[in-house]
């Protein structure tokens, strides 16, 4: 029976899959490279296979290397998730989050349910409202965190994102090609008036108000049966729907950075760290939303 694996070898192994240099791990963990091969060469007995070989483009993976990396990573990674979690000490206490609808169904719920495993003795509140209400609740001290939608340039807030908004259309229906054009709304919005309509307005489109709804998913049912286009923040496109761009006569309608707001008059760990996890659950975003 061969010996167990010892993590230092797998972290070792990995820091030279990093650099291909035996020379550089060895300078990035703080030992002699003969000491580093040795580790290697413990490893390679361990698994009775060769990992690296060495040539003048430094150490390349063998077939045995590459089937060893994602098990190695996947190691590493649960060990130092628990040494996180038992070096942190338990947090407690309320927080509450205001999130726009667009997100309460993609990218939060992740974060939030994860929080909620990691720290169950945080209570957490959930305010799924619009930006203007979330941002009158924070100033209220109603709210410790909102992510809310910032198409003013206020600089104010942790800047996530860039989410634009977009005329969308059914794939199934050419409703866009309709004159006039048929069109679903907010209710009483003064979004509505200065960004959607005004951008049709400056290119001289006509249109009707054919739907009118309170939330986005109003508007999204509207826009997959057919019944009028909408705006809708790119990531909330909805299956069946696609973007009209300017390929189909369609302007943009503006380009909304996703901000992260926190409470001006208090703070605390659980709230630190509730914030944290929400920067992280949008970090898959950050690139794929300027693509058009």
């Amino acid at each position: 029976m061969r010996d167990p694996i010892e993590s230092d070898l797998l972290r070792t192994f990995l820091v030279i899959t990093e650099t291909s240099n035996f020379s550089t791990a060895a300078h990035r963990i703080g030992r002699t490279q003969s000491a580093v091969s040795a580790q290697i060469k413990r490893l390679e007995d361990s698994i009775g296979e060769t990992l690296f070989e060495r040539s003048a483009r430094g150490a390349v993976l063998t077939r045995a290397g590459i089937q060893l990396l994602p098990y190695a990573q996947r190691v590493i990674e649960l060990l130092n998730e628990a040494a996180a979690n038992i070096r942190t000490k338990p947090l407690d206490g309320p927080v509450r989050i205001g999130i726009p609808e667009e997100y309460s169904q993609t990218v939060l719920p992740a974060a939030l349910s994860a929080f909620a495993i990691r720290h169950p003795a945080v209570e957490v509140t959930v305010s799924c409202d619009y930006t203007a209400h979330n941002l009158a609740a924070l100033e209220k001290d109603e709210l410790d965190l909102a992510v809310v939608f910032d198409w003013s340039n206020q600089n104010k807030g942790e800047v996530l994102c860039v989410d634009p908004t977009v005329w969308v259309t059914s794939l199934v229906h050419r409703v866009h090609e309709a004159v006039p054009l048929p069109i679903a709304v907010y209710r009483d919005s003064t979004w509505c008036r200065d960004f959607a309509l005004k951008s049709l307005e400056q290119i001289g489109r006509r249109y009707r108000i054919a739907f009118i709804a309170d939330t986005s998913s109003g508007l999204k049912n509207a826009v997959s049966a057919g019944l009028a286009v909408t705006t809708l923040s790119r990531s909330n496109i909805p299956h069946g729907c696609r973007e009209l761009t300017s390929d189909d006569g369609f302007p943009p309608v503006d380009s909304s950075r996703v901000v992260l707001r926190r409470n001006p008059y208090h703070s605390s760990e659980a709230i630190r760290e509730l914030a944290e996890m929400v920067r992280e659950a949008f970090q898959p975003m950050s690139s794929l939303l300027l693509q058009p």
